[in-house]
């Protein structure tokens, strides 16, 4: 026997590796895990996200109160009137109330239908919002999106100015359209992840946990025995 056949045969045998079931149940858990945590990831982004555009809002509403109030007195102690300060509050009153729906949906302050939701468990109402958002509110915003961003696109190249003399520029106004309802948008993503979420045992009642005024007011049978059937106290 040669060098270099002795050499071969005393190099150790490679074992192949093979992955047990075990192993793949694991590997698998893994990734389903780091999915998970992309998602909890991305849905706490658009929640900060919302929630800081909400912080900006409540200072927006001051400036709005107090712009409208100056302009108040202005014109009414010492005729002065500018239309450029007047749509400088309609614009603020736009930006509050378009760029805060994603603040008002992910604080759960929208309005909700009562009578159907009163009457389902936490599983029937998050099943219920999951159909509404899927079916209805991301559709309506792509389309706002959609069509509301052609007005946005024109009046920016066309330099469109307001009617009125001393007017602002009307991209600004325009433009919050889509950014509102984009932040919706987002944040319907985001709660239709938490909804599908407790559904799949993965995440909490976020309706419930942001406080939901769903539950219906019991009325003691002593407050309803005190009245006659015409409504007036015995």
């Amino acid at each position: 026997m040669t060098k270099e056949q002795h050499a071969i045969c005393q190099r150790p045998m490679r074992r192949h590796s093979r992955i047990t079931p075990l192993q793949h149940d694991k590997d698998h858990n893994n990734i389903r895990g780091d999915k998970m945590t992309a998602l909890k990831t991305m849905v706490g982004g658009i929640d900060h996200l919302n929630r800081g555009i909400g912080f900006i809002i409540k200072w927006l509403l001051l400036a709005t109160t107090l712009l409208s109030a100056s302009n108040a007195i202005t014109r009414k102690a010492f005729d002065l009137s500018s239309n450029g300060m007047l749509e400088a509050q309609w614009y603020l009153y736009a930006a509050v109330f378009l760029l805060g729906g994603g603040y008002c949906f992910l604080s759960n302050s929208h309005v909700r239908i009562d009578f159907i939701s009163t009457r389902l468990g936490a599983r029937g109402r998050n099943l219920v919002d999951v159909v509404g958002i899927l079916l209805v509110l991301v559709p309506f915003c792509v389309f706002v999106i959609h069509l509301s961003w052609g007005f946005f696109t024109a009046a920016w190249h066309s330099g469109e100015m307001s009617g009125n003399a001393g007017g602002l520029v009307r991209w600004p106004a325009y433009l919050l359209i889509p950014a509102g309802f984009s932040l919706l948008l987002l944040q319907a993503l985001a709660e239709l992840a938490k909804r599908v979420l407790f559904l799949i045992g993965k995440g909490v009642d976020s309706i419930a946990e942001e406080g939901s005024q769903d539950t219906p007011i019991a009325v003691p049978t002593e407050a309803l025995s005190a009245t006659t059937t015409s409504g007036v106290p015995r």
